[in-house]
């Protein structure tokens, strides 16, 4: 895996941190979007993770796009306009399916501005906690581009239609404080509390039994898209596996016996 995603597993919980604080993490570089691709197929495949943060090294979580790269047409933004579709279709898009579809739930700790593909790939995790240093952006605009990593898909689903409208339209940044009036964070702490928040957070979820933590994700996702009788089929489906698992032992006889429970994956 590339220097430029430092991959750490501590338990059930993986941190993952974007390694180019020299362009505030900027998400066109073709070999950090692999490595974000691979990451995530990592954690899938991996049953013993739990639970994951993302998060940025420096003071950005990210800028999103490189503006360098736009001026120069180099790196995704190379080549005509057949060009440039394949190059988001093979390196930011994969990562917004590769973030979205991965399986286990997903902490953003955002530490500073996440601008462009940096605040919808906040909105592809399931969980945003931000420093008071953090900002969000939707500002595509501004530099005459529109979202080609599904923001206006992401957004719209996190604080609903008028204030992603507002976003995207003004693409103007939105501060820590209004970004949790607005919903799209769920606290703002300190930033030197920042880490510790998010890590007691993925403890407290990654305490859970693992197969049911996916199963849980994995319904929550169709829920967004599908109608509630086929949710409602898929749950039951699920719940009948659930029944059947060890895991779903251990937590009754814990819960009965008064202590804590130990949870396999079985």
């Amino acid at each position: 895996m590339s220097d430029k995603l430092l991959y750490q597993q501590d338990g059930h919980v993986v941190t993952i941190t974007f390694n180019m604080p020299e362009t505030r993490n900027a998400l066109t570089d073709g070999d950090l979007c692999a490595a974000i691709v691979e990451a995530m197929q990592r954690i899938g495949d991996d049953a013993s993770v739990r639970c994951a943060i993302l998060t940025g090294a420096g003071k950005a979580f990210s800028s999103g796009g490189n503006l360098k790269h736009m001026q120069e047409k180099s790196s995704i933004f190379a080549g005509d306009a057949i060009d440039a579709k394949d190059r988001y279709r093979n390196g930011i898009q994969r990562v917004a399916r590769a973030i979205w579809e991965c399986e286990v739930p997903l902490i953003a700790a955002v530490n500073g501005p996440a601008y462009g593909a940096g605040c919808d790939t906040t909105c592809m995790c399931d969980i945003r906690i931000a420093s008071t240093r953090a900002t969000f952006a939707e500002n595509f605009v501004r530099v005459g581009l529109i979202s080609g990593d599904g923001g206006a898909w992401l957004l719209p689903r996190q604080i609903g239609l008028s204030r992603a409208a507002e976003m995207t339209f003004t693409a103007e940044p939105v501060d820590a404080a209004t970004a949790l009036d607005w919903g799209l964070v769920s606290r703002v702490v300190a930033p030197e509390e920042l880490m510790d928040t998010a890590h007691d957070l993925a403890g407290r979820i990654a305490r859970n039994p693992p197969r049911q933590l996916r199963m849980a994700k994995r319904l929550m996702r169709e829920g967004l898209n599908t109608r509630l009788d086929s949710v409602l089929q898929l749950a039951a489906a699920y719940q009948g596996a659930s029944h059947q698992t060890e895991d779903h032992a251990e937590a009754i006889a814990s819960l009965l016996d008064k202590r804590e429970a130990h949870f396999t994956g079985r």
